[in-house]
């Protein structure tokens, strides 16, 4: 039996930014991302090729501000986009957990597509304020927005790392694993719902 894709297209506009996303859950990894963030565009870039998703992400923001606006509703309209593309949740693991090293790093990261959207999240304390113009304390912000769109219950946990890149890094790279697994048919539950409450 073929599938119906499964793609999610969001576009954001506001006064500080206009975004478009573009994603194919079962896709092969092709990624064409641009938000004038490069530490940011290499993170998006992790999470569709390890995800295997196809992304698609152009953003526009106020740049001449910061890079917060531009971080934080790019990771709004990819958490919409997701949440689109997942469609009715019928016939999906629903859970997916991934442990990533990256040199002295390591991030562990669990999630349930559940659609409630719930995040926990730790890092090390005291890393570099920056990688780039990447402000490092936007991780949690991202991952508080993508969480608050797509409606997934999100555990992100870096128990140890040294350098700031690694340590973001593994992140996105573990939340591309998980996600991908999670959201994967299971073939033994073919039209089968995973849920007791019938609704997800």
């Amino acid at each position: 039996m073929t599938r119906e894709a499964r793609v999610g297209r969001v576009e954001r506009t506001t006064k500080e930014t206009s975004v478009l996303v573009e994603i194919n859950l079962d896709g092969t990894g092709t990624v064409d991302v641009a938000t004038g963030v490069g530490f940011y565009d290499h993170m998006l870039d992790q999470l569709g090729r390890h995800g295997l998703f196809d992304l698609t992400v152009k953003t526009e923001g106020d740049l001449h501000i910061d890079s917060h606006h531009t971080i934080e509703d790019t990771a709004l309209a990819l958490g919409a986009a997701f949440r689109q593309a997942l469609g009715d949740k019928v016939g999906i693991y629903r859970f997916g957990n991934c442990t990533v090293p990256l040199d002295e790093s390591l991030a562990q990261v669990t999630v349930d597509l559940s659609g409630r959207p719930y995040l926990v999240h730790t890092e090390p304390e005291k890393m570099a304020p920056m990688i780039g113009e990447y402000d490092t304390t936007m991780t949690r912000h991202i991952l508080e927005s993508f969480v608050a769109q797509a409606q997934i219950a999100l555990h992100v946990h870096v128990p140890y790392g040294r350098n700031a890149h690694h340590i973001v890094e593994c992140q996105f790279k573990a939340l591309a694993r998980a996600l991908r697994y999670a959201s994967e048919h299971d073939p033994r539950a073919a039209g089968i719902l995973p849920s007791t409450k019938g609704a997800l």
